[in-house]
């Protein structure tokens, strides 16, 4: 993995991030937080996206499965929290 690969990588990350934590609670984690939420999100994501079948290409399907994966993510943590 050469330089530019790791920046789009977190850039991904950092957006799927914000998506999520503005989908799901009304606002974003800090910069650090959306990376490290996006790049869990990205995992989750392909791991959910791959049992459905579904394939997403390039940089927005790559932005649309972490940010599925975050959303669902912050969601897990929030019935934990809750329980």
């Amino acid at each position: 993995m050469n330089l530019t690969s790791l920046v789009i990588f977190l850039a991904i990350g950092a957006v799927a991030g914000w998506l999520a934590g503005n989908l799901m609670k009304g606002g974003g984690f800090g910069l650090f937080g959306n990376i490290i939420v996006g790049i869990i999100g990205a995992v989750v994501g392909g791991f959910v996206f791959g049992l459905l079948g579904i394939s997403a290409g390039g940089m927005v399907g790559s932005i649309i499965t972490a940010t599925v994966g975050a959303v669902i993510l912050i969601f897990a943590v929030s019935l934990i929290k809750k329980a």
